[in-house]
């Protein structure tokens, strides 16, 4: 308990010291948003999910995946994307969009009809191609909608969108598929957003410090040194050191630089003193 008391206060302590002019960036691994072109994942089998046009909440031309065999028993259906380069992302956040339909708003449905679906993932170093193995694959979770869409919503034209996000981490390989499974929903995937976060590059205490990426595990702080801007020098006893999160921002900082003799210190640079 003691322990436990001791990790609570210093993460305390490191929220308190945040560097709140510093944010994260989301560096995108993959948003199928952004894909004019036919996305050509890998689907089995072929009666399974289904790409096709539609839109989304602007009216913006978008390709998407539905599949809708409520009314057959046993269902496994399978959508694998294309191989996603991590690009040293450690901590991989995963952002869905989509609608899933009530099973009790569709007439004669059977019992076996769901109201979630799977996602997973697979680590590798190259592209695995379009042959899909289940056992490759491991679960993330089970997804569910925070509001199922019905009847009437189709008829007035409501598109009940959910979002879910979910993460992976401490990825060995270069790269990953991720592999969306249906066992009998009524589910249109309307997007999918992959990224990473990192601390962007910034100027603390006439030091710079450069872009950095996020750790995997929350608790992690990554110490990076600074560099000192032109024309000043490292403080010797507390040279410039900052912690980049798990969130992807700047926390602790710690030491600096000061401004040459005959230079004085302005807008995060050292500038020549007026004679």
């Amino acid at each position: 308990m003691e322990q436990f008391k001791a990790i609570i206060s210093v993460l305390w302590i490191l929220l308190l010291n945040r560097n709140e002019e510093c944010s994260a960036e989301e560096v995108v691994l993959l948003n199928s948003k952004e894909s004019q072109a036919e996305l050509g994942w890998t689907s089995y089998p072929s009666n399974g999910w289904e790409e096709i046009s539609g839109v989304d909440e602007k009216y913006k031309p978008i390709r998407t995946y539905q599949v809708c065999n409520v009314m057959e028993p046993s269902q496994n259906n399978w959508l694998q994307t294309g191989w996603i380069w991590r690009q040293g992302g450690q901590r991989i956040f995963i952002e869905l969009q989509f609608t899933l339909r009530d099973c009790n708003s569709i007439p004669g449905v059977s019992g076996s009809c769901k109201e979630t679906f799977n996602l997973l993932y697979a680590e590798s170093d190259w592209d695995l191609g379009r042959v899909t193995r289940e056992d490759r694959y491991s679960k993330i979770d089970t997804i569910a909608a925070d509001e199922s869409f019905t009847q009437g919503d189709l008829g007035e034209r409501k598109m009940k969108l959910n979002t879910e996000v979910r993460e992976i981490g401490h990825l060995n390989r270069k790269g990953f598929h991720l592999a969306f499974q249906d066992v009998g929903a009524c589910v249109a995937l309307v997007s999918v957003r992959v990224y990473y976060k990192r601390c962007l590059s910034t100027v603390q205490n006439l030091a710079v410090f450069p872009d950095t990426v996020a750790e995997a595990a929350f608790s992690t702080l990554v110490e990076v040194r600074g560099s000192c801007v032109n024309n000043s020098e490292v403080d010797t006893d507390s040279p410039p050191r900052m912690h980049c999160s798990a969130e992807g921002e700047w926390l602790v900082p710690i030491g600096k630089c000061s401004c040459s003799a005959g230079y004085e210190e302005g807008h995060s640079s050292c500038e020549e003193m007026a004679q």
